[in-house]
């Protein structure tokens, strides 16, 4: 179904390190969004934020990849991020791959065991590495979980590709079919890095890709909100995410 959350990095470390995600996930409710993304790399007391967040997430976020570096396949990380979504009664838990490679395939059921045990999705996010946000590891790692019988959805975050110097729209064609989540990110080019912006601030082919997506996943902001009302700020970027959803 069609949502559009807010990713709470989107008000920054600053800011959610001045007032903590619950203030940011209420102020995301107000301004109507239809949820939140809680960030693990943000929380401070973990033992106290997830509780009191709860019903307002409807995705953690991860900080931890799935494979640990040299290729092992990190089950604690994965309990750990699991545990985080069930206590803030998430429908998803989103990660990145991290280190897998030819050798991690065979932990593949070991995942497969985990994730029979919990109600809670697990989608696959490309994120800023090679070695695990970059097309062609991504095909390789669905590839091999497919094999292994695992049914995994992605998070494709639409900004992220322009870091390895790879084309979003064709990994759009490429990956449509597994999207379940999409992170709206837009891009400009700085002399010595990328950074993001709002979609209609973008250098990118940012309508393009939209349309080569399903419309019918939820649609996280991912990129600054910035400014001295920023419920108002909040409000008008959700009305534009929805507005672009139902014309495309």
């Amino acid at each position: 179904m069609f949502q559009v959350l807010i990713s709470l990095s989107s008000y920054g470390a600053a800011e959610v390190g001045r007032h903590g995600q619950l203030w940011c996930a209420q102020l995301a409710k107000a301004a109507g969004a239809d949820g939140v993304e809680v960030r693990g790399e943000l929380l401070r007391d973990p033992s106290s934020e997830l509780p009191a967040l709860a019903g307002l997430a409807s995705v953690y976020s991860s900080p931890e990849g799935l494979w640990a570096e040299g290729g092992m396949l990190d089950s604690a990380a994965l309990a750990r991020g699991l545990a985080a979504a069930t206590a803030l009664g998430a429908r998803r838990l989103k990660t990145a791959i991290g280190d897998f490679r030819v050798s991690s395939h065979g932990a593949l059921a070991g995942l497969k065991a985990q994730l029979d045990e919990t109600r809670i999705e697990l989608v696959i996010e490309n994120d800023q590495t090679v070695s695990a946000g970059s097309l062609p590891a991504l095909q390789a790692f669905f590839k091999a979980a497919d094999h292994a019988g695992l049914d995994l959805g992605m998070t494709f975050d639409m900004g992220n590709w322009h870091w390895l110097g790879e084309c979003p729209l064709q990994a759009a064609s490429a990956l449509a079919s597994r999207v379940r989540y999409v992170h709206c990110k837009g891009v400009q080019r700085l002399p010595a890095k990328w950074v993001a912006v709002p979609l209609a601030d973008s250098v990118a082919p940012w309508r393009a890709v939209l349309r080569a997506l399903p419309a019918d996943v939820p649609h996280a902001i991912e990129y600054p909100l910035i400014g001295d009302d920023l419920l108002a700020v909040t409000r008008d970027q959700v009305a534009h995410i929805r507005a672009l959803r139902a014309v495309s």
